[in-house]
């Protein structure tokens, strides 16, 4: 029973550091576990966050009709009791990444998470994932003879690592053989650059990463002397070369040990690692594909960009019409973009009957029509100044720099500022009319009713150890 015990609080643990890292690298998230301690064990669910639910269908076929994940496995018996693992393929379960494996202390196990839509690449989930089946494995192979919480803070604290062992998979599979460079050292340059401030100002341009063997296909523009090229470890000095190529095609080019002179465009290695630093925030791009952002000196998953899904799905059905709807979304993705980009609040106050009464606020007559470039960018500026935007669903802009005001409604968040609960009092006065709210710290706020329609709901997780998880058999029973 001891034993038994252990076990389960080891799975739990390693459940537990595993959403809480995932939930800091790519925002709320849950985890979920199936595994079979032995050949003969039946499969137990481990999903205290009901992540599963909905996938039931699938997990029966998989599972439960076809038993092949049992009979077609491998000789776990003949395998060694720590560091050994058989991959199994993952499942194609609609919005869940998952992986798993067999091993000799614990039998089969997979893992499951969510697949968030603003995710540069699943590649490094799919580590960490890895990475759980490893950590419990190990910890069945002690027998609870050394229970401690090392898996679950191990996993929690695991971004640079899970960015580490995504690149240098697919490096190495790229090459053919294990990437030359250091790629602990260069993830940890990346951060301290990116945090490093040079007369007041966050870093700008790119620096690309290449073998060592590739450095005579780079198209020199500076290449410095051996005895003269910086530590990339003296992030001030990086930081500093970095303003040789703001806003430019040139790149600072380094082997993860010293920077080696400036190039052009480098667009002929397929396994150059590019850090793209964007003032506030960077991405890390292997080959061209994102890996990862970084920001506040960590790596996250996002694609730094909003999630305004609930806003297109808006705006197609108002009576504006879906071509309209179409048009005035492209509009608002634009303004936002530049807004984000250069860190600084708005409001856009979306009319797509143009039903609303003149605003308080500067009026134009005629009004900008925004599917024009020119007065696109203009309207970009305009959003600078305090008050909303007054967008038809035209696209055309009827007024800038407008307040908004209503009264007071049950759904206000005092934690926010005044653009977010002004947005929030005026469309709960106005049905039909839509808001978009960007804070100065970057989060997307889209009201309508007022209601917020990107809202996120917070995800309750069950605290209480269950030591006597559910069959496979008896969760689906319980659907």
């Amino acid at each position: 029973m001891i034993q038994n015990t252990a076990k389960q609080i080891s799975a739990r643990n390693v459940l537990e550091g595993l959403r809480q890292g995932l939930s800091r690298f790519s925002g709320p998230s849950r985890a979920a576990l199936i595994m079979a301690e032995t050949a003969d064990s039946p499969l137990t669910v481990h999903d205290p966050g009901r992540l599963l639910r909905g996938h039931e269908p699938k997990l029966h076929k998989v599972f439960i009709e076809d038993t092949s994940w049992r009979d077609n496995a491998p000789d776990t018996k003949a395998m060694k009791p720590f560091g050994q693992t058989a991959w199994v393929d993952p499942l194609h379960l609609t919005g869940l990444i998952c992986a798993g494996g067999y091993s000799q202390p614990l039998f089969y196990q997979i893992w499951f998470t969510e697949l968030h839509p603003n995710m540069c690449s699943t590649g490094p989930t799919q580590r960490w994932l890895e990475h759980a089946v490893w950590l419990l494995a190990h910890d069945f192979a002690s027998e609870g003879a050394f229970f401690t919480s090392a898996s679950k803070h191990a996993l929690e604290a695991f971004e640079q690592h899970a960015v580490r062992n995504h690149i240098f998979s697919e490096m190495s599979r790229e090459l053919g053989r294990p990437p030359q460079m250091p790629l602990y050292p260069i993830l940890e340059a990346v951060l301290n650059v990116s945090t490093t401030r040079e007369e007041g100002q966050r870093p700008l341009g790119k620096m690309i990463f290449i073998e060592p063997a590739d450095a005579d296909q780079v198209p020199w523009l500076v290449r410095f002397p051996e005895n003269e090229r910086p530590y990339l470890r003296n992030a001030k000095h990086v930081r500093k070369l970095l303003l040789a190529v703001e806003r430019s095609l040139r790149r600072l080019v380094s082997d993860g040990e010293r920077v080696l002179g400036i190039s052009g465009p480098v667009n002929m290695l397929p396994c150059r690692l590019t850090a793209d630093f964007q003032d506030r925030f960077g991405f890390l791009r292997l080959g061209g594909r994102p890996v990862c952002s970084f920001v506040d000196g960590a790596y996250h998953s996002t694609t730094r960009k909003p999630n305004l899904v609930v806003l297109e799905e808006a705006l197609l059905e108002s009576q504006a019409g879906p071509d309209q709807g179409h048009d005035l979304y492209q509009i608002v993705c634009s303004i936002v973009d530049e807004a984000r980009k250069e860190g600084f609040g708005c409001t856009l106050l979306l009319d797509p009957q143009g039903s609303l009464e003149p605003l308080a606020g500067q009026h134009l007559d005629p009004p900008l029509f925004l599917q024009d470039p020119h007065h696109l960018d203009l309207a970009k500026s305009l959003a600078m100044l305090d008050g909303a935007l007054h967008i038809t669903g035209g696209g055309d802009l009827r007024a800038f720099a407008c307040l908004l005001d209503g009264t007071s409604v049950g759904s206000e968040d005092r934690s926010r500022g005044a653009r977010f609960n002004s947005a929030l009092r005026f469309t709960a006065m106005h049905p039909g009319v839509l808001a978009v709210v960007v804070s100065a710290d970057a989060p997307v706020f889209c009201f309508q009713d007022g209601v917020q329609l990107n809202a996120v709901c917070e995800l309750q997780h069950d605290c209480e150890l269950d030591l006597d998880p559910p069959t496979l058999e008896q969760w689906l029973e319980g659907q």
